[in-house]
């Protein structure tokens, strides 16, 4: 290109003299915003995000990414265990009770579609199981999880959920990330990049997977997305370990050892040359946090030590193969909770490659075998594990939350055996640290159909849990292509009414 084919401007700013003068503000500014990126929780200025807020953005040490972290404000819970149904659990066969789908069974009265996600719609259908009141509350749950029944007193229900997709992959993403793509950061990933962890030498965030597999939208349900990699879930179940922990027969622990000692001095020697590496500060500490768990994760998944009667209340032998390894995954979630994993992450349900409600809760037909034998798995083993969670005092400073993407419909569908997707309306609960317990929040049409009493969009169900941990939904963000992300991204609101 020759001279003459340039502007007078652009052969201005090709001039070094003219470069530096006009870009020095700009490099001062990006020095100033990286600075105020190193305070701790500092507030950014002139940032406001949607809210109105400054948002909060934790100081994140990358020689120590895990370091524990203060909440915004005090909260009860400290941890928190989700357990992730996927698939979809009926709510009008579970926790939802719906006395009109006796009385108009085999009806199509008004207002119900001729066309779902899936086809056809069939007639109004009751419940294919039995519901009772349970405990002091009198709340009533169906006989297809009497374990769980019997533990409503403990319980929060809300009724009121709706979500914004019918299909499966997306709504794992919406439940678990708040947006229905691909890309964003789980749950689990906000909570720790907030807040750290509790213990030293396991992960922040454990996702423990169904026996059967990952569920349909796989590693995004506990993934980072944009946030640091520290952050992401770490993918273990009782039946199998992290990969590559185990030490090679080999090597003597002795010469393992030595072994790791020198790692670790030739890392810092080679970090002291790059004092600024952020991302080799990281990839040094998960190397050495990867280390630790060579002694820390056998220990935590050696449920042997457990007593007979905690194996046998738990369900490890009784009941189908299925049942009895989730019956294992379960005590190892509460260990894992007792060590001070901040985020367990519990699957029941896997991605459907066993066919229609095989694998996980997507009962399309025959729901009255494929939803029993879910329940079967599920029932036992997960009532127990909140019940000697609250025996050993954990419930005190951990919230359970027990979730599923969306809801199924009131009728059938046109094979008159199963009942279709239902994004309208459905039902999860919390319990523990933080909510009322043996207490429902808001109410489904007569029918289940629709939620008709305080509707909550799943960025409520988020901003609130959380809230529960402490945390200000609308202030957590991380800077990511000239935005402050944030979990329930511009939406949610904290349900008040549902906290202790």
């Amino acid at each position: 290109m020759s001279p003459e084919s340039i502007s007078h401007i652009g052969r201005n700013l090709l001039n070094r003299k003219t470069f530096l003068n006009k870009t020095t503000g700009s490099l001062g500014f990006l020095g100033l915003s990286h600075l105020l990126n190193q305070n701790a929780y500092s507030e950014v200025i002139n940032t406001k995000n949607f809210s109105g807020k400054d948002p909060i953005r934790p100081f994140i040490d990358s020689k120590d990414p895990y370091n524990k972290r203060k909440s915004h404000f005090e909260s009860a819970a400290k941890q928190v265990l989700i357990i992730y149904c996927p698939g979809a659990v009926s709510h009008v066969d579970t926790f939802d009770y719906k006395p009109d789908l006796d009385k108009y069974h085999g009806q199509k009265p008004p207002g119900i579609p001729s066309i779902t996600f899936e086809g056809p719609t069939g007639n109004i259908a009751k419940s294919f199981w039995k519901f009772e009141p349970r405990g002091k509350s009198g709340k009533m749950t169906s006989n297809l999880l009497p374990n769980l029944g019997a533990l409503a007193d403990d319980f929060c229900f809300v009724h009121s959920l709706k979500t914004q997709t019918s299909a499966h992959p997306q709504g794992e993403n919406f439940f678990n990330t708040g947006f229905t793509m691909e890309g964003y950061p789980s749950f689990g990933s906000w909570v720790t990049y907030a807040l750290g962890s509790e213990c030293s030498d396991l992960p922040a965030f454990v996702a423990i997977n169904d026996p059967r597999g990952l569920a349909r939208s796989g590693k995004n349900n506990f993934g980072n997305g944009f946030l640091p990699a520290a952050f992401q879930g770490t993918d273990f179940s009782a039946q199998r370990p992290p990969n590559n922990l185990s030490r090679p027969s080999s090597i003597s622990s002795l010469n393992d050892q030595k072994t790791i000692d020198l790692l670790r001095k030739i890392n810092s020697k080679h970090l002291e040359n790059y004092p600024d590496d952020t991302n080799l500060a990281s990839r040094i500490a998960s190397y050495e946090l990867a280390g630790k768990m060579q002694l820390s994760v056998p220990q935590v998944m050696d449920i042997s030590k457990e007593s007979n009667s905690i194996l046998k209340e738990y369900g490890t032998d009784s009941g189908s193969d299925l049942k009895k390894k989730y019956a294992k995954n379960c005590i190892l979630a509460r260990r894992l909770i007792e060590k001070g994993v901040r985020v367990v992450q519990l699957f029941n349900g896997s991605d459907p490659s066993g066919g229609n409600g095989i694998t996980n809760w997507d009962s399309h037909s025959n729901i009255l075998n494929t939803h029993a034998m879910q329940a079967e798995i599920m029932d036992q083993p997960t009532a127990t594990l909140i019940r000697d969670m609250k025996r050993r005092g954990l419930l005190d400073h951990t919230l359970i939350v027990w979730a599923t993407e969306f809801g199924r419909m009131p009728f059938l569908q046109g094979n008159g055996t199963g009942r279709d997707h239902n994004p309208n309306a459905f039902t999860c609960f919390l319990a523990g640290a933080g909510v009322k317990k043996g207490f429902s929040y808001g109410k489904s049409d007569e029918w289940g159909y629709k939620t008709a009493e305080n509707p909550l969009e799943i960025y409520d169900f988020n901003a609130t849990i959380m809230h529960l941990m402490g945390l200000d939904h609308e202030r957590l963000s991380f800077y990511h292509n000239g935005l402050e992300r944030r979990l329930t991204n511009v939406h949610g609101h904290v349900i008040k009414d549902i906290l202790a």
